[in-house]
């Protein structure tokens, strides 16, 4: 990167709660808030310290349509510009690059970036023929013109349009591409069935010793703020491979491997990280966990490989960091499903693929798979889209200076065939 070195300084999420569990009564915005306050209060420093806010969202809430400058609002001065960015899954990992940029060119020298999403309150759909009829009678100017623009609607139309995680393009969700890439890749069931079940075995145990909750902001619950909620609710201790392979198929039910064993469950969520440049970093004291060396985004035929794109970007990023994957010391992948998981991590172990899709002279291979992933990803822990990528860019850096390792690397698919990957660097 140019002009300086961008130095992340902390980072807090709250707790990921499954869909319709501890957090249906919050929005994305008041997570988003929760998580920002947290962040500020735990390196302390004053709000109006802080040059600009970029958070992340997928589903958008139509009444607030910049959520990031709702987020601010509550949280910072109301002289600090905010912006919401989306990239899918990747929406966090967008902010924070777009976080990275904004120290790096001089735009700013301290920025929190995040994001949040709640898919419990996911604002539902009414069909073309109703919503027009609705715009029609809002311009009425009188009862029988507003009753007219209701004469063509039939009962049919008042049904609600369900949401659905499919692409535009394509027709195809993310379940049918991964159960896809799970056929078109050889990726087993039982693969899958294991992958998850240590997901499951390492978020466990990284709640238990600590080192999870380390990072989590808790959340006392309205209206009576006498529930408190310390820790994700999707991680399963007592799984096995056996409870697992006796689930069915969900998206191909006769030939079919992915399961809701090993994808990520909808989730509500927040996480918030502080950047900054050194320099500034220094005149206030604070020491930093890391820096950013480098990140790259990619993007290929939605119809193809759909959640393929880390096999693209992580390339791209480790050569503009400078180093190879063998230097890689932990690895956090975005677990959507494990199908996605495997095929990436075959993707680059495959000379076949590195030569042929990245023009590569052979493989770039992988991390051992005891440091992809050390304390749990999204299968146990959840995916909340606008607020995963945030958890493993502070998870990272946290476990780097545990382990008192140098880099380490953050990967994420995402719709629309795209992949982010970012190196970080350990202070």
């Amino acid at each position: 990167m140019g002009r300086t070195r961008v130095a992340v300084m902390a980072g807090c999420r709250t707790p990921f709660a499954r869909a319709g569990t501890h957090f249906a009564g919050l929005s994305a915005i008041e997570l988003g808030q929760h998580a920002v306050r947290e962040l500020l209060a735990r390196v302390q420093l004053p709000p109006e310290d802080v040059d600009h806010l970029v958070f992340g969202t997928v589903v958008h809430d139509p009444r607030a349509p910049n959520m990031a400058r709702e987020v601010g609002l509550a949280t910072l001065p109301a002289s600090v510009p905010a912006v919401t960015v989306s990239r899918a899954c990747a929406s966090s990992n967008q902010a924070v690059a777009d976080a990275a940029n904004l120290i790096e060119t001089g735009g700013a020298d301290i920025v929190v970036a995040g994001g949040a999403e709640s898919l419990s309150r996911i604002p539902i759909l009414v069909s073309d023929r109703l919503s027009g009829a609705l715009v029609k009678a809002s311009r009425a100017r009188s009862l029988g013109a507003r009753l007219r623009a209701f004469r063509k609607v039939r009962p049919r139309d008042l049904a609600p349009v369900p949401p659905a995680i499919a692409e535009p393009s394509t027709g195809e969700t993310m379940g049918e591409a991964a159960e896809r890439m799970a056929k078109e890749n050889g990726i087993s069931r039982e693969d899958q069935d294991c992958w998850a079940l240590e997901s499951h075995q390492k978020a466990h145990a990284g709640t238990e010793d600590g080192r999870l909750t380390d990072e989590i902001a808790p959340v006392y619950l309205p209206p009576k703020y006498q529930t408190t909620v310390t820790q994700d609710n999707g991680t399963r201790p007592d799984t096995s491979l056996e409870a697992l392979g006796a689930l069915r198929p969900v998206f191909d039910r006769r030939f079919g491997s992915v399961t809701a064993g090993n994808s990520s469950p909808l989730t509500d969520g927040a996480s918030a990280v502080l950047l900054a440049s050194p320099e500034r970093a220094r005149s206030l004291g604070l020491e930093p966990l890391g820096y950013v060396r480098s990140f790259a985004f990619a993007a290929l035929d939605p119809g193809k490989q759909l959640l393929q794109g880390p096999a693209y970007a992580a390339p791209l990023a480790l050569d503009r960091a400078g180093i190879g994957m063998a230097e890689i010391d932990l690895l956090e992948m975005h677990e959507a499903f494990s199908a996605q998981v495997l095929s990436n991590l075959r993707a680059w172990d495959s000379d076949d693929f590195c030569k042929g899709e990245l023009g590569r002279a052979g493989r770039v291979g992988h991390p051992d798979p005891e440091k992809i992933n050390v304390m749990g990803g999204s299968i146990a822990l959840g995916h909340p889209f606008g607020a995963t990528g945030g958890r493993l860019t502070i998870t990272l850096l946290n476990e780097l200076r545990r382990r008192d390792r140098q880099f380490g690397l953050v990967t994420v698919c995402a719709a629309g065939g795209l992949g982010f990957a970012m190196v970080l660097e350990r202070a």
